[in-house]
């Protein structure tokens, strides 16, 4: 888990308080879950299907191990209702800048416009940046999904690079 964070912490939504702790191999169900959830997500071959069990167990675990990484989950009522990844990253661009980036921030169909998403990342502005002493928040988002666009752009993010991707070849 990434050092230097305070968890688990109370988010205050529309929706009510929800709890940002970090995800333990218990949350394997409901992260999967998560990922199915979502059309892009579930278009890309997140489709919550038993055989991936070990494949997302093992990214789980590489997660929790590495101190540069969090895999987080926003719990409801003892239901997780969303989750995001946190990965510090070391650069030598902007005079050595530490850079936070952001990665499959997912919130539950039926709890999504309830200001779950917006409490998450507004802690990751206000609190996590800071504690973990990054000076530059980053995500990236597929092209199709306008309105986690308008989202961020919402939250004071700009959609200021493109990016690239490249399938690797498989090993």
């Amino acid at each position: 888990m990434v050092s230097g964070l305070e968890l688990p912490v109370d988010l205050s939504t529309r929706a009510g308080v929800v709890t940002l702790r970090v995800a333990g191999t218990d949350d394997l169900d409901a992260l999967m879950a998560l990922l199915s959830d979502d059309p892009i997500s579930a278009a890309r071959g997140d489709t919550g299907l038993e055989q991936n069990r070990p494949a997302y167990a093992r990214a789980l675990e590489r997660i929790a191990a590495d101190p540069a990484n969090a895999q987080l989950v926003a719990v409801s009522r003892d239901r997780i209702v969303g989750t995001m990844q946190l990965t510090v990253i070391p650069g030598l661009a902007r005079a050595g800048a530490d850079r936070l980036q952001v990665e499959t921030v997912r919130v539950a169909s039926d709890c999504r416009s309830s200001g779950i998403g917006a409490a998450m990342m507004r802690w990751v502005a206000d609190v996590a940046a800071p504690a973990l002493g990054a000076t530059l928040i980053q995500l990236t988002s597929d092209a199709a999904r306008v309105d986690a666009h308008r989202f961020y752009e919402r939250l004071g993010y700009t959609p200021s690079h493109v990016g690239f991707k490249l399938r690797a070849p498989s090993a």
